[in-house]
């Protein structure tokens, strides 16, 4: 059955969106344009789509410009069909039709993090439960407490009590049989870790049990202690151990992998932070690779740690990746196409603009407000007396008329570098909006409904430009 979709727009992006809408299956979608009479598609207000949009009786879905700021359900009410906001770019309509791919939901994952405090035995009750509370927040499911060889841990019962009673999940991670035994007796939910020599204290507690091998390359010390738990008819999850890169890398993969097909139905954990934090590379990669072969292999926990800086981001980028491998195993498909949240440094897309498109758009501006976009060639800076177009932010200034205009220099100043340092990583770039740097960053809370507040430089004058929207 084919869906008739009304497209909403306004003048300058028309052009571009009529091409879309002309590509679209005919066996799946028919489309209509609704113009809404305004030159930039971003500033449509809800009372000018009333007015000026007419929809068609055979409507069924009415689709705004993702930067339009309207309420979407009380334009539903009014027009008698859903309404709703579509994707910030043009070029991303085929996506967001399902056309280049799935409908992603990244609601689900079946992966549980551990997340320790490596110096747990140094810290305050109250110090530890606000950074428990804080990487709960962040993502983690179970706060991991770590011991440190040779450093007492008088207040490990009372930290574990504190932590249960503020609904935290808990584990105690130490060599220590006695440190062990008294976070279990404190109420614990885990225990961290136990070999073949030290599996007697999982049958004198109800604590969770993570099974190691004595030494990580005795993998048959493992199978024992994993027997013994199967015969006693006990929970248990096992961890063959991951060893960093030149010390036992390639073999400590070969175990995970063994120790799935040998025992093909037990829970299993992985520890990523001897690959994260023992390599100096940007650990969101590192991290998807690994939350990927968690993935393959049906190993549903991680223990996850953050002691370098530039691991500042793990949980979130564990968080991250759990959704992405979780969506793309349920469609039997590769990780892509599943958003943006893995890719910090470049962008698959970066140009929704090509230059000849940002040349038409520059030939209709007939006011003097700068608008700065990117594409493949550059950063190009227009407006209508001006179309300039390079690769170094502070080679435009002798060209923009801002020598006396302090506030309106730094704006631009701030922006072209934006764009310039988009365009040298390949990175999408929006005037007026922070670069998406994916899960790397918190991403800013937004109200879709109003527009944004007059910014630090303008001072009740005029902005550098009028917002372009896309659509």
């Amino acid at each position: 059955m084919t869906e008739h979709l009304v497209f909403v727009t306004g003048r300058l992006a028309r052009p571009r969106l009529e091409k879309i809408v002309a590509a679209l299956p005919a066996d799946r979608f028919a489309g209509t344009i609704a113009d809404a009479g305004v030159k930039v598609a971003a500033l449509m207000t809800e009372e000018i789509i009333r007015r000026r949009v007419t929809v068609p009786a055979e409507a069924d879905r009415i689709i705004l410009p993702g930067r339009c700021r309207a309420d979407t359900g009380a334009l539903s009410e009014f027009f008698g069909v859903p309404v709703e906001r579509g994707p910030d770019e043009i070029v991303d309509l085929p996506a967001y039709l399902g056309l280049t791919g799935r409908k992603v939901d990244l609601s689900r994952h079946d992966l549980t993090i551990f997340s320790e405090i490596v110096d747990a035995s140094k810290l305050t009750p109250d110090e530890i439960l606000a950074r428990a509370l804080d990487l709960a927040r962040r993502g983690a499911d179970v706060i991991d407490l770590g011991g440190l060889p040779d450093t007492p841990f008088p207040h490990l019962e009372d930290t574990v009590r504190l932590l249960k009673g503020a609904g935290l999940k808990v584990s105690v991670d130490s060599f220590d049989r006695d440190e062990l035994a008294r976070g279990a007796k404190a109420g614990a939910d885990f225990l961290l870790s136990l070999s073949e020599e030290s599996l007697d204290l999982a049958f004198e507690t109800d604590a969770v049990p993570v099974l190691v091998p004595v030494r990580p390359d005795d993998l048959a010390s493992l199978d024992r202690a994993i027997e013994r738990m199967r015969k006693a008819g006990r929970p248990f999850l096992a961890d063959p151990i991951l060893e960093p890169i030149h010390f036992g890398f390639a073999a400590s993969i070969v175990r995970y992998h063994e120790t799935r097909r040998r025992h093909p139905d037990i829970e299993m954990m992985m520890g990523t932070g001897n690959l994260t934090e023992l390599t100096e590379a940007d650990s969101v990669g590192v991290t998807a690779m690994l939350v990927g072969l968690c993935s393959e292999l049906a190993i549903r926990n991680v223990l996850i740690v953050q002691v370098s800086e530039h691991t500042r981001r793990t949980v979130e980028e564990h968080d991250a990746a759990r959704r992405v491998m979780y969506a793309a195993r349920a469609d039997g498909a590769l990780p892509k196409g599943y958003g943006r949240q893995l890719l910090s440094l470049h962008d698959k897309q970066p140009y929704v603009q090509t230059p000849e498109e940002i040349a038409a758009l520059a030939a209709e501006v007939r006011d003097p407000n700068y608008r700065v976009a990117v594409a493949e060639d550059g950063v190009h800076i227009y407006n209508r007396a001006i179309h300039k177009v390079g690769t170094d932010a502070m080679a435009f200034f002798p060209d923009l008329d801002v020598a006396t205009d302090g506030g309106h220099a730094f704006y631009l100043g701030g922006e072209l570098t934006k764009a310039e340092l988009a365009w040298r990583l390949g990175k999408r770039y929006v005037q007026d909006e922070p670069l998406d740097w994916g899960c790397a960053v918190d991403a800013v809370a937004e109200d879709t409904t109003t527009f944004k507040e007059v910014g630090h430089t303008l001072h009740g004058r005029r902005p550098a430009r009028e917002p372009e929207g896309t659509e």
